[in-house]
């Protein structure tokens, strides 16, 4: 189990192409007046993640936040989650390391259940990610141990270039948590967007 020692960094993933939104800043976008990746910045901070590490084109001018881009860019989520590794000090480190898209308009929820559940893990269980409601993990809402979470990052080819996060985690033990607080939700479409923010693009 994890204990009250437990200490949290962050890697922001908000560089994606949002090719089914026409290419717009997704990140960007507003709901109820709050950017998607101020949402993920407040819930990190809010557990008291060090440090925050964001991977795309810099939009934030909040200095706690440290950017960094895949090279190339748009190479997955695997490879950018390697550069954000790269970018995060290796010691002393944070026990754990949360994984956020940056399209989740409940992501202070999913992060609290995250934190909540992982003190109930197994001590030999490298991370737990939130699964959906046909109970698909999801791997961009989850935390890791970093240190397992680095060696994975370590070993995967060409820098996870065009990598699936399957194969980023295929030696690791994850834990798929039912989602209790609906809470993946995440907008991938213009529809997606209508329906939290309940008007048109």
């Amino acid at each position: 189990m994890t204990g009250s020692a437990a200490t949290f960094g962050a890697i922001l993933l908000a560089g994606g192409r949002a090719s089914r939104m026409g290419g717009i800043d997704k990140p960007g976008l507003l709901v109820d007046g709050v950017s998607l990746l101020d949402r993920a910045i407040a819930a990190a901070r809010a557990i008291g993640a060090d440090p925050l590490v964001a991977v795309g084109p810099p939009t934030a001018a909040d200095a706690s936040v440290h950017w960094v881009r895949e090279d190339p860019p748009f190479t997955g989520p695997a490879a950018a989650i390697v550069a954000a590794l790269t970018a995060m000090p290796a010691a002393p480190g944070p026990t754990w390391t949360l994984v956020l898209a940056c399209d989740l308009p409940h992501v202070d929820a999913a992060v609290l259940q995250l934190v909540d559940d992982i003190l109930l893990l197994p001590s030999d269980v490298d991370g737990a990610c939130l699964a959906d409601a046909s109970s698909r993990p999801q791997w961009l809402t989850a935390v890791y141990r970093t240190a397992v979470l680095r060696r994975a990052a370590a070993s995967i080819p060409d820098e996870g270039r065009d990598q699936s996060m399957r194969a980023l985690l295929a030696d690791l033990a994850i834990a798929a948590l039912p989602d209790r607080t609906d809470s993946t939700g995440d907008i991938d479409t213009w529809e997606d967007y209508s329906r939290f923010t309940k008007e048109s693009p």
